[in-house]
């Protein structure tokens, strides 16, 4: 099949490519640094010709909740317009598990106005709600680390390695549209501040935690409200196991694994 990667170029995008071409499958990769920009439309139609599927991976810029909302709707609209256009058969959308239950988050209102319009729109659909990655809690603390010291919400999650993600999207591209997909998920639940403290020390980076709530990772997520619901799909890999991994690319590469700049609210 040919299949194109919205957003091809970031962490997922880049796992789901090498999971596509690894299963037999032409990879079309769409990016604005690859010169197709979903913000205007421009090269999108090109980029889409000949394509059987679709899977939007894309991020949003870090914005206010109108503004994160628009940037959602216009490259969703401008994906799925071109996408009619050139006859794809099946649009696979990259959601969040759990949005439907958070409020005063941007990005995950920015998440549920992608579902709205990909559930409503002109191609067979399925969206995959996964929870959020090994690596997020490390990203999170990132990005309030100051002087040596970062606070992150003590949010309870049960999270999911990259590369599970991107071999159950390259999988589901090529078959049937399903419509909502049952969650996906990780084998077992974690706490955020624990995994950041872990994952910062498999890596060898110093840094005190403080548990906090805040604006963008209020209350409202707080208890069973980020968990995977019933029926829901469980990928096979361990935040152990994931560790284990970034314990030898720390080993193998002095300066540790290189940090994703997404913003991603997973």
């Amino acid at each position: 099949m040919r299949i194109a990667v919205a957003g091809a170029t970031g962490n997922i995008g880049a796992l789901t490519v090498t999971a596509l071409e690894r299963d037999g499958h032409t990879v079309v990769r769409i990016s604005r640094s690859l010169g197709v920009d979903l913000s205007t439309g421009d090269g999108l139609d090109h980029a889409l010709a000949g394509v059987d599927a679709v899977i939007d991976v894309t991020n949003g810029p870090a914005t206010g909740h109108a503004e994160t909302v628009a940037y959602f709707g216009t490259a969703t609209r401008n994906l799925l317009a071109a996408g009619e256009r050139a006859g794809v058969r099946h649009h696979v959308l990259l959601s969040i598990v759990g949005i439907d239950r958070v409020e005063g988050n941007a990005h995950y209102a920015g998440k549920r106005e992608q579902e709205r319009l990909v559930a409503a729109g002109p191609l067979p659909w399925t969206i995959v709600p996964a929870t959020q990655f090994h690596d997020f809690a490390a990203m999170v603390a990132g990005w309030t680390e100051r002087d040596g010291v970062a606070t992150i919400a003590p949010l309870l999650v049960q999270p999911i390695a990259p590369q599970d993600v991107a071999d159950i999207l390259a999988e589901i591209a090529a078959g049937e549209p399903q419509g909502r997909y049952a969650d996906v998920a990780g084998p077992e639940p974690q706490d955020l501040v624990d995994m950041a403290r872990r994952t910062n020390e498999t890596r060898g980076h110093t840094v005190k935690l403080v548990p906090t709530w805040s604006a963008i990772f209020g209350p409202t997520m707080a208890g069973t409200v980020l968990l995977p619901g019933e029926g829901a799909r469980i990928a096979p890999t361990t935040f152990d196991e994931w560790l284990a991994g970034q314990r030898q690319d720390h080993t193998s590469d002095p300066a540790g694994p290189g940090r994703t700049n997404s913003f991603d609210f997973r």
